[in-house]
């Protein structure tokens, strides 16, 4: 229970600074965001009124109090681009995103976890062989040259898949609108599986044949145990808090990956508003989506430790004594 409670302390101190950072990191890069909203026919008068509506005008000091106060009530103010809520904004663009990192982040994890496993079990095999291949290509190459190339050969030499969007135009009706939606959907979620289980994959692979190295695992062949009991039950079960850790710290980063996913893809979710927002200095909107991609990396750490304190008994003991 300590070591919980000084945890989310820390949570709170990091997402206090990550406040601090969103609102003044964004005052100082160089650009005007009233050049993203205002004509640049607008006369000086004009733009000084769009300057007192935007609460530009105010000391940065009461600009930094009403920041904190929109961010944590997560009202977040109106977009500079939309003229919008932020909030409404993200809402009608979060469908999207967890609707193309949804199943890439559960196809990555089984296709890396089943690869992981059967190379390790196969040690020499040339199931090892693709598995370690697949692992330093994936990590060889920047998703969006992967994912341009996706396009041009199966979008635009081979046009299997759309080129770009989220829907065709103009949409279909009916169930037809649902295979559409998919079709769009596909050519993405194939790119972040491709690029997320080879890294996935190697992680089990050599944790795995750590794990069945150890005395334990030997013990338990020693015993006669059945071949699938010791490798799930005995090797696997050791190597369980890692691969939590490792699948619940990689949410942000598949989140983050959506700015660029989205970008190449042309699809309108919450990854390529973060990347508008920021090119056009869009400060509600900016720091609405950072300050929610802060709050679910210090999630993923607390649930990464609740996750590690039930998958491993040796930590609620050590817990316990504390």
């Amino acid at each position: 229970m300590k070591a919980f409670l000084k945890r989310a302390g820390s949570s709170v101190v990091v997402l206090a600074v990550v406040l601090a950072l969103n609102f003044f990191l964004f005052r100082i890069m160089p650009g005007d965001p009233l050049l993203a909203i205002a004509d640049p026919r607008f006369s000086p008068e004009a733009k000084a009124r769009l300057a007192v509506q935007w609460g530009l005008d105010r000391p940065l000091p009461e600009q930094f109090a009403v920041y904190v106060k929109e961010m944590l009530s997560f009202r977040f103010g109106l977009s500079m681009m939309t003229s919008a809520p932020v909030w409404d904004e993200l809402k009608n663009r979060l469908p999207n995103t967890v609707a193309l990192l949804l199943p890439a982040l559960i196809l990555s994890t089984a296709l890396g976890l089943w690869g992981g496993m059967t190379a390790a079990l196969k040690r020499g095999s040339i199931v090892e062989r693709i598995v370690l291949t697949c692992g330093a290509v994936s990590f060889s190459f920047p998703s969006f040259f992967v994912q341009i190339l996706l396009l041009m050969c199966f979008a635009y030499a081979f046009p299997l898949f759309p080129l770009s969007g989220s829907a065709s135009i103009p949409p279909p009706e009916g169930i037809k609108s649902v295979f559409d939606y998919l079709w769009h959907l596909a050519l993405p979620v194939f790119s972040l599986t491709i690029l997320g289980f080879g890294g996935f994959a190697l992680y089990i692979r050599n944790m795995m044949v750590k794990a069945l190295g150890e005395d334990y695992v030997l013990m338990a062949r020693a015993r006669g145990l059945p071949r699938g009991r010791v490798v799930w039950n005995h090797a696997f079960r050791g190597i369980l808090p890692p691969v939590l850790t490792i699948i619940l710290m990689s949410l942000p980063g598949v989140v983050s990956g959506a700015v660029i996913t989205e970008t190449v893809f042309s699809m309108n979710g919450v990854g390529r508003f973060l990347l508008e927002a920021t090119n056009s200095h869009d400060y509600p909107a900016a720091g609405a989506a950072f300050f929610l991609l802060a709050l679910l990396t210090v999630g993923c750490n607390i649930l990464t430790d609740i996750c590690y304190v039930l998958a491993d008994p040796r930590v609620r003991r050590e817990g316990a004594h504390e």
